[in-house]
C-alpha cells in the first residue's frame, strides 16, 4: 500500500508525456526503418512487440524494486544506424550481430565497467561517426520534400510549428504525423492495403553471426547503447540525487537487448529522453517519480500489443511520408551529435569520422562507421595528439562506477 501513497497527478502526468513521445517521437522511425530494411509485417511487428515489451517490463520491475524513474526502452541511434546498412548485411547477421552485442553488455555490467563503455574512445569522434552515418535521412528527406511538396512540405512545416510553439503537450513530431496523415489522406495518396488488425506474430527469427557483421553492428551498438545511452541516462538519475544500481541496470539492459535480438529486436537502452521527463522536477516528489516512469512503461504495453496494425502501415503510407518523418525523427539526434562531436576537442578527427561515414563504402566486408571510428582515432594521434592524450589520462584516472 505504500506505492499507492506515493502515487501523485504530476507523476501521471510526466507519465502520460512520456508515453506521448514514445508514440510520436519513436514509432515513426521504427515503421520507416523497418521499410528501408525490407521487412515483412510480420518481422516488423515481432521487432516492434519485442522491444516495447521487454522494455515496459523490465522499467516495472526496476521502478517497484528501487522505488526510482528507470526507464528502459530500446536505442534510437542504435536503430538509425541499422537502417543506414540496409542491404549491405542479412537480416540474420543482424540479429546475430544484435544477439553479440546483447551478451557483451551483461558482460560490461557483470564485470563492474558498464557506465564507462566510453572511457577509452573520445566522445566527439563517436559523435562525428555517427553523424555521418545518418545524414542520408536528412538528404532522403529534402529530396522527398522537394518531389512532394503537399504531403511532405505539410509534414515538415507541421513540425516546425511544433517547435515553434514549444508546448510539451503538442510534440513536434506528433504534429507532423497528424498533419501529414491528414494531407496523405485528402489527397488519395495512401495504398489500397489493408491493415492487419491481428495481435503480434512473435517468433524466432533466423540468426547467423559473421566477424565483419560483428565488427560493424556489435561494437557500435554496444557504443550507441551505453556509450550514448546508458551513460547519459543515469548520469542525469544521479545528478537528480538517485543512488542508481548502475551494475544491475547494465546487466537488466543486456539481457533485455539479448532477449529482444532472439525475437529480431535491437539494443536495449536506459532512456535518455524517457529519463529527463520521468526524473524531473516536474514528475512530482523525488521519492515518487517512479510513478511516472510506471504509468508511461504500462502504457506502452499498448504499443507492443499494437505492433501488427501499426507496422502494417508500411505498405499504406507514401514514401514521402514516411521518409519525411523519419527525417524529422533523427534532426534531433543529429543536432546532438553534432553538438557533441565538434563542441570542445578533438572537432577535426571528428570531422574525418564525419566525413568517411557519410561515404558508402566497404572494405573487407566491413562498413564505412567502423573505418570512421579507425580513420578518427588515426587523425587524431597525428594531428591532435594532446588533446587525444589528455582525453586517456582522464578516462583513467577517474575513479570506477559501482
Amino acid at each position: 500500500m505504500s506505492y499507492l501513497r506515493d502515487f501523485n497527478m504530476a507523476a501521471f502526468w510526466a507519465g502520460i508525456t512520456g508515453f506521448v513521445w514514445y508514440a510520436f517521437g519513436t514509432v515513426p522511425l521504427h515503421i520507416a526503418v523497418s521499410g528501408q530494411l525490407g521487412l515483412t509485417i510480420a518481422q516488423s511487428s515481432s521487432w516492434m512487440f519485442i522491444v516495447w515489451f521487454s522494455g515496459a517490463i523490465s522499467s516495472i520491475a526496476l521502478s517497484l524494486r528501487f522505488r526510482q524513474p528507470i526507464p528502459i526502452t530500446w536505442t534510437i541511434p542504435g536503430l538509425v544506424y541499422l537502417g543506414t546498412l540496409a542491404g549491405k548485411y542479412t537480416l540474420a547477421e543482424m540479429i546475430g550481430a544484435n544477439l553479440m552485442a546483447g551478451v557483451l553488455i551483461i558482460a560490461l555490467g557483470l564485470m563492474g565497467v558498464g557506465a564507462r563503455i566510453m572511457a577509452w574512445l573520445p566522445l566527439p569522434i563517436v559523435m562525428g561517426m555517427f553523424a555521418g552515418s545518418i545524414m542520408d535521412y536528412i538528404t532522403r528527406m529534402v529530396s522527398a520534400t522537394v518531389k512532394d511538396a503537399v504531403v511532405a512540405g505539410i509534414t515538415v512545416a507541421a513540425f516546425l510549428l511544433g517547435r515553434a510553439l514549444k508546448n510539451p503537450k503538442l510534440p513536434p513530431l506528433g504534429l507532423a504525423m497528424v498533419a501529414g496523415g491528414i494531407a496523405v489522406y485528402l489527397t488519395g495518396t495512401f495504398s489500397a492495403v489493408p491493415i492487419e488488425w491481428a495481435l503480434p506474430t512473435v517468433a524466432v527469427p533466423e540468426i547467423a553471426f559473421s566477424f565483419p557483421a560483428f565488427i560493424a553492428i556489435s561494437l557500435p551498438m554496444l557504443i550507441l547503447a551505453m556509450g550514448l545511452g546508458n551513460v547519459q541516462g543515469l548520469g542525469f538519475l544521479m545528478a537528480q540525487g538517485y543512488n542508481v544500481p548502475i551494475n544491475l541496470t547494465t546487466v537488466v539492459v543486456g539481457i533485455n537487448s539479448v532477449v529482444n535480438a532472439l525475437f529480431g529486436g535491437h539494443a536495449a537502452i536506459v532512456a535518455r529522453t524517457g529519463v529527463a521527463i520521468f526524473a524531473a522536477p516536474d514528475a512530482g516528489p523525488h521519492e515518487s517519480r517512479y510513478w511516472a516512469n510506471l504509468i508511461g512503461a504500462s502504457l506502452t504495453i499498448l504499443l507492443a500489443v499494437a505492433a501488427t496494425p501499426v507496422m502494417s502501415l508500411i505498405g499504406v503510407l507514401p514514401a514521402t511520408y514516411v521518409v519525411a518523418l523519419a527525417g524529422l525523427a533523427v534532426l534531433s539526434a543529429l543536432q546532438d551529435a553534432l553538438e557533441k562531436a565538434f563542441g570542445s576537442t578533438l572537432r577535426f578527427s571528428a570531422l574525418i569520422a564525419f566525413g568517411v561515414a557519410a561515404t558508402p563504402f566497404s572494405i573487407l566486408g566491413i562498413t564505412s562507421a567502423f573505418w570512421a571510428i579507425v580513420a578518427g582515432l588515426i587523425v587524431a594521434l597525428l594531428v591532435e595528439r594532446s588533446d587525444l592524450l589528455v582525453h586517456w589520462r582522464s578516462s583513467t584516472s577517474e575513479k570506477p562506477v559501482t
